[in-house]
C-alpha cells in the first residue's frame, strides 16, 4: 500500500512536520484545518460561520489534490472555541455535507494556535465512496 504526503505549501508544515492531508490507499486523512486564506490571512475573524466555511473550503481543496471531494468524507472533527456558537458552525458544516451525512464530532477547546481562529476541522474520506 503507498503512501502520499500532501502539501498546502504552508512554510509551517516542514517546521512542525505535518502534511496537510495524508493518503493512502483510497484513504484521505486531512489534517485540522482553520479559517486560512491562500496567504496565510484569517477569513472571517470574529465569525464562527465564516471560518467553518473557509476551513471547509480548505479541505475541499485538500480532497481535491488527492483525487477525492467533500462527497467522500466519511468523518469530520470540529474543534470550537465557544460552544454556545455552535449553531453557526454546524449550519456551515450542513451547508456542505447535509446529503453526504458523515459521523461527526464536535467539541469545545480552551484555544486554538491563534485567538482570532474560532474554528478548526478535520476530516477522513475514502475516494470513490460518495459516487453513487
Amino acid at each position: 500500500m503507498t503512501r502520499r504526503n500532501l502539501s498546502s505549501g504552508a512554510p509551517w508544515e516542514p517546521v512542525v512536520g505535518y502534511s496537510r492531508a495524508v493518503v493512502v490507499g483510497d484513504r484521505v486523512f486531512v489534517s485540522g484545518t482553520t479559517a486560512t486564506d491562500g496567504r496565510g490571512g484569517i477569513v472571517g475573524i470574529g465569525d464562527p460561520y465564516a471560518q467553518a466555511k473557509q476551513a471547509i473550503a480548505n479541505i475541499a481543496a485538500a480532497l481535491a489534490q488527492a483525487g477525492s471531494g467533500l462527497e467522500d468524507v466519511v468523518r469530520t472533527r470540529i474543534f470550537v472555541t465557544d460552544i454556545g456558537r455552535w449553531e453557526a458552525v454546524g449550519r456551515a458544516h450542513g451547508e456542505a455535507f447535509g446529503a453526504i451525512r458523515p459521523a461527526c464530532t464536535l467539541v469545545e477547546v480552551s484555544k486554538l494556535i491563534s485567538p482570532e481562529l474560532l474554528v478548526e476541522i478535520e476530516a477522513d474520506a475514502v475516494i470513490g465512496s460518495g459516487r453513487r
